[in-house]
Parts: structure tokens; C-alpha cells; sequence
């Protein structure tokens, strides 16, 4: 458990840029690319997917991704995970936000 391990990544890039630079723009892509997951895991149980066969995982991810666009677009007082359950019980609320009308997203 308490092993050190070190891993190498490799990026290509045409941007010339110091090293202090460079990292803080990796770091910010991974930030960007945690904070999906964890979206894609807590809010959409992605970890309980049991598709893993033919093109049903990978026009599923798509159609997660969507749903995630969608359920981040709207300012108002609910969580991300109190939007997907709205919109899976409010046909209104679920059509306002494929409608991407934030006024209608309001009465819930």
C-alpha cells in the first residue's frame, strides 16, 4: 500500500510554451477530465453501466455526454443529480431543458 510509483505521459503540441506553462495547461485539461468522471459517476452511475458489447456502450457514453450538457446548461437551485431525477419525473422540466429555455426551467 504504501508503494511509490511513477508513470510518464507523453504530449504533443505545436504551442511553444515555458514548462511552468505546459504544466499548468495539463493540469488543467485533467481537472477538466476528473470532473467528468465524477459527474459521469456519481450524478449518472456510470461505474453500474452494464453494456459491453457491439456499439451500445459507445451510443450510450454519447447520449451521457448529451444528458451532462444538458443538465449543466440550466441556473437554477438544484443540484445535478435533483435536474436528472426532474427530468426523469417532470415531462415539463425535461423538455424545457432539450428545449435549452432556462425561463421554463425555473418552475419545477
Amino acid at each position: 500500500a504504501g508503494r511509490i510509483e511513477h508513470e510518464r505521459r507523453y504530449y504533443l503540441s505545436s504551442a511553444r510554451l515555458d514548462a511552468k506553462t505546459f504544466a499548468a495547461a495539463v493540469r488543467a485539461h485533467w481537472q477538466i477530465e476528473n470532473r467528468l468522471h465524477w459527474v459521469l459517476d456519481v450524478v449518472f452511475h456510470d461505474d453500474l453501466v452494464r453494456l459491453r458489447t457491439g456499439s451500445g456502450p459507445q451510443n450510450m457514453a454519447i447520449v451521457r455526454h448529451m444528458a451532462i450538457n444538458l443538465v449543466h446548461a440550466p441556473h437554477d437551485r438544484h443540484s445535478l443529480k435533483a435536474r436528472r431525477k426532474l427530468a426523469n419525473l417532470n415531462p415539463d422540466y425535461l423538455e424545457a431543458l432539450l428545449r435549452h429555455s432556462p425561463a421554463d426551467q425555473t418552475k419545477s
